[in-house]
Formats: C-alpha cells, structure tokens, sequence
C-alpha cells in the first residue's frame, strides 16, 4: 500500500513538473523539432501562399462591407434597378471570396498534412534512437502508452495547430482592415445631450474592443480549468485505450484463467476514470458555454445599439448603418478570435504538453544513462568477454543489496572465442537482467563488463520478436528482406523445423498471431543459421518448449560449434547437448534467506 501511494505521489509530482514549464518553452521544443523536419521546406513554401489567400479575402470582405451601403441605400429609397446592379456586384465578390475559401481549405489541409508528418516522424526517429523506447519504458510515467503520444497526440497538436495558426493569422489582417473602416465611419458619430453636442473619435472602435475584452476576461476566468482537465482526460484515454489493447491481445490467456469478470472490473475502473474527467471537463464546457453563447447572441442587437444614437439624429444613412454594423461584427470577431477559440486553445495547449514532455523525456535521455556509479562497459578483442566482480541491481535508486540484487558467483571470468557456457542460479535471481546488462541496457549495478564487438554479437530473448510483415522479412529482421539468399533462407527453416513454411515465405500476414510460441523461437533459431554470429547470448530460450522442439533446437546449435555461446538459464538439454562450462549468480547480502525444502527420497537432485 504504502509503494502503491508513493507511485502515486511520484506521478504527481511527474505531472507538476511538466505542467509548470513555460509556454515559450514548449513552443521552443516544437518549432526545433519542424525546423529540422524533412517538411520545413514544403510548409515554409506553403506558408506565404496560404498568407496571400487570407489577404486577398481580407480585400474581398472589406469591399463586401463597402457594398451594404448602396445595397441598403437602394432598398430605403425603393430603387428596383439599383438593387438589381447591386446584386450583380454581390455576385462577383461572393464568386471571388468562393473562390478563395476553396483555394484557402485546400492550402488547410496540405499544412495540416506536412506538420503531422514532419511531427509525427520526427517522434518516432527521437524515440526509435538506439535503447531510448525501452529505457523510456522504465522511466515512470511519461513511458507509459507511447503508442498514443505518437498517433493521437501527434495528429492533433498538427491538425490543431495548423488550425489555430490559421485563424490567428486570419483574425489580425481582418481586424487590420476594418479597424480603420469602423474608426473612419464612427468618426462622424456625433451625439447630443440638451444644448450640449460632442463627439468620440473611433467611437464603435472602443465599443467593439470593451466587448470583445469583457468576455475575454470572463471566458479566461470561466475557462482557466481546462487546460489541466484536457491533459487529465488525454492520458485517462489513453490508459483506458491499453487497457482494451492489452485485454484483446491477451484474450486467450484470460479465457482459459475465466478471468473475464476481473478483467470486466478492470477495464470498468478505466472507464470510471475517463467519465469522472469527462462530467468535470463538461462542467467547465457548461460554464464557458454561459459566457461564449451570451455574447454570441448580445452581438446580434449591440452594434445596431452602438450605432443608433448616430442613425436616429440623422448622422447616418440606412445603409451606413448596416455597413458600421457589418464593420463592428468584423472588428468584434476578430478581436474575439481568443474568446471563440478558449476551448480548442486549452486542448492544444494540453496537447503540447504531453508531446512535448514526451519529445524533451525522449532528447535528454543520451545514449547512456549518467550515473554516477553502475557496471563499466569496455571494449574487449573480439575473442574474449570478461566479467570481473559483477553485480546487477534489481531496481533503479536503490542499494544493490536492498533491492533484490545478485552477482557473478566467480569473482573474475574470462569466456574465450568458441566456449560454450551456462550461466544459472537460484530461481529468486532475475537472470534476466544479466541478459539485458551483457545488451548495455542494464548498466545498474557495479563491476566490470568486457565485452567484443557489437557487430558480433547476437542476442537471442525468451520471447522472440515477429515483425509484421512478410515471413522473408520476419527472418531477416532487423536486415532488410532481401538480405539473404533465398537457398540459405529455406535451408535454414528446414534445419529449424519450419520446412512447412517454405511455400510461405513471401506471404504477408500477422505471423506472431499464427505460429505458436515454440514456432516463433524456431525462427529466431533460423535466424541465427543466417546470421551465423561469433558471440550467441540466450536468456532462457529453450525453457518450457516442447520435447521434439526442443531436439530440434539442440541440433541448430550443434551445427554452429563455430559460434560461442552464453545461455543464461536452467535448460538440461543444452547441459547435457553441449558440455558448458558453468557459472552461478547468487543474491547479495540483504535478501532474506530461501526457505529450506525437505528433500525427497529417491527425487532426482536439483539442477545446479
């Protein structure tokens, strides 16, 4: 309970930290990121395009208000042929500003486009760096469902900063325009009071700017919350997303154990969780609602309001009075454009935030981890790997020996080119993470690592990986698929066992879901056959597999006498095929001690 509150205590304070830094901050991280895209060029020439389309229905506009005046004119005064030329000139501009708001939404959309490409690219490159996703995967929180950072996040930081960029753009040149317009109108506002007579300059200007400020305000005091509740509900969507992902691809597991009620009760808490931020985040909708749609509505009578006192002493014709009210909306709108946009701005600002956090978590994680004690990686000649006084921890942070860790029994080893070795131990060690500290992944711990070239090395993990794709492909992972020949390849499935597969190998299907598991370590077994690899280190690959399966394993072995090899594990079949010589790891002082278990008479003894 208590580890339970503290991880929740460390989230917490995990989201604090990255809440708090500054807007200019995370705009930094971004525009660094689009800078260095492959799409920089195609936005950037995109950009002044797209500008002069904006500017060009700024024109429109600005000449369509101009037309209210005549149009309204020709009304008032019952001109039939008047307001017949006047829609003819209607036609024409409403024809252009067509026009241009077809050209603008396909100039949208391809800006939309190439920035979720150029963001979403340079996301997967930050993240797919050699050992970043996987050590991200233990960094806490920000680790978790990357998946949707990368898809969900990504689509609508781009799509939503496109759009808001747009209409920032689009809201200052047409308040540009018709400041001018509505101040050079209002001029000759004049008003009287008794024997008194006096005039504002820019008087529907000052009106326009009080009421689009007023709600301004109060949506900025209305709305403050949902910045946070947007971030809330992102990553409550996301947990619930892993959820359904992790419970469909573990289905059959979970029928066999009738564990459908608790995994029922499971995902139901996710969905709690997701409703309980969504009835607040609608709250906060509701009561930003009350501020948007009331000024929303008041627009429709106030410009006519402000306007009146000119009409009504004859300072204004019909018609200019309908051209200051178009005018004011024009003013009033663009002024508003933060207003109108408080919600989509808190989402893009919640957005920005997990991306962000995402890419500076993925940037400032080097190549290695800096600490200031761990294992010391050196490079050895490529026929020896050495370990001298190896330890492993078994937790970030915490003292070797009060966190489950273990060592090399054999103080000092020296594996020489062409050895077979074993290296087991007691079934409460995580030999695991020996196998992840032999990869470089796992530097946690203290001693001395030697080790040959990368380039030579194989790593061979319990549970192989099956790229998607086609089987050719799925071999020759991580080379590409035309890597090898294809007489080697179908020899190699023949000598795996995979002889079936042969007439398959260019078939593209989801082959982790139609090979078993003792198939799928068949392939990698395969794969080493193609690799023919100087240095082979196993994290127990042959346990659990079936007898037939498992001679079958042996023999691939047997057939690489060429090849040295670490198996890290407890497999009898590989003891008694290959001869190893054996090394031991046992846990650090600390641990509490094995329960003794009475040996059975006449059972076989235990596997050293």
């Amino acid at each position: 309970m208590r580890d339970d509150v503290k991880g929740r205590q460390s989230i917490q304070a995990q989201d604090r930290v990255g809440y708090e830094l500054s807007l200019i901050y995370r705009l930094k991280v971004m525009f660094a990121a689009f800078w260095s895209s492959r799409v920089r060029t195609k936005v950037l020439l995109i950009g002044p395009a797209l500008i002069g389309v904006i500017l060009l229905t700024a024109y429109a506009t600005v000449l369509l208000n101009q037309w209210n005046a005549p149009f309204y004119d020709a009304i008032a005064r019952r001109d039939l042929p008047g307001f017949f030329h006047q829609l003819k000139i209607f036609a024409l501009i409403a024809g252009l500003l067509l026009l241009l708001n077809v050209i603008q939404a396909w100039f949208n959309q391809m800006t939309a486009l190439y920035m979720r490409e150029g963001l979403t690219r340079d996301l997967v490159d930050q993240w797919l760096q050699r050992k970043r996703a996987l050590r991200l995967s233990a960094s806490g929180l920000i680790g978790i469902n990357p998946d949707q950072r990368l898809h969900e996040d990504a689509r609508n930081l781009a799509e939503s900063t496109t759009s808001l960029m747009i209409g920032l753009v689009q809201s200052t040149i047409l308040l540009v325009s018709f400041i001018g317009v509505l101040w050079e109108l209002s001029s000759g506002f004049v008003f009287h009071f008794g024997t008194h007579s006096f005039s504002i300059p820019g008087y529907m200007v000052w009106a326009a700017v009080f009421y689009a400020a007023s709600a301004s305000v109060l949506s900025q005091l209305v709305g403050r919350k949902l910045v946070r509740l947007n971030a809330d509900r992102f990553s409550k969507e996301a947990e619930l997303r892993f959820a359904l992902m992790h419970a469909n691809e573990n289905m059959p597991a979970i029928t066999v154990a009738r564990g459908e009620e608790n995994e029922r009760l499971r995902i139901n808490g996710d969905i709690s969780g997701v409703l309980a931020v969504l009835r607040r985040l609608a709250m906060a909708n509701v009561n930003l609602t009350w501020v948007s749609a009331g000024y929303g509505w008041l627009v429709v009578v106030i410009p006519i309001i402000v306007a009146a006192p000119a009409y009504f002493s004859g300072g204004l014709t019909f018609g200019q009075l309908m051209m200051s009210v178009g005018a004011f909306n024009q003013v009033n709108t663009a002024l508003r454009w933060y207003v109108s946009n408080f919600g989509p701005i808190a989402e893009w600002r919640a957005t920005l935030m997990r991306v962000t956090d995402f890419r500076q978590a993925l940037t400032s994680m080097g190549d290695d981890h800096n600490l200031k004690e761990g294992i010391d990686y050196e490079k050895e000649a490529s026929d020896t790997l050495t370990l001298d006084r190896v330890q492993i921890a078994a937790k970030i942070g915490e003292e070797i020996d009060q966190c489950g860790g273990f060592r090399v029994h054999e103080t000092s080893v020296t594996i020489k080119a062409g050895e077979k070795v074993m290296i087991n131990g007691d079934h409460s060690v995580n030999r695991r993470l020996l196998f992840l500290a032999l990869s470089e992944i796992w530097p946690f711990g203290s001693g001395k690592i030697g080790l040959p070239s990368s380039g030579e090395m194989l790593f061979v993990p319990q549970s192989a990986y099956i790229p998607g794709g086609t089987l050719r492909e799925v071999l020759a992972f991580p080379e590409p698929a035309g890597t090898y020949n294809n007489t080697d390849v179908e020899a190699a499935l023949g000598t795996a066992g995979l002889q079936h597969l042969i007439a398959r190998l260019d078939t593209q299907a989801r082959w982790d879901k139609l090979l078993d598991s003792d198939e799928q370590k068949a392939i990698g077994f395969a794969r080493l056959l193609l690799v023919r690899p100087r240095w082979i280190v196993f994290d127990e690959v042959l346990e659990g597999m079936e007898p037939a399966w498992l001679v079958t394993m042996i023999k691939v072995l047997e057939s690489m006498p060429e090849s040295t090899m670490i198996y890290i594990g407890r497999s009898e079949a590989y003891v008694e095929a290959l001869q190893p010589r054996i090394l031991h790891l046992e846990p650090l002082l600390g641990r509490p001690e094995p329960v003794v278990v009475a040996k059975v008479p006449n059972s076989p003894a235990p596997a050293i």
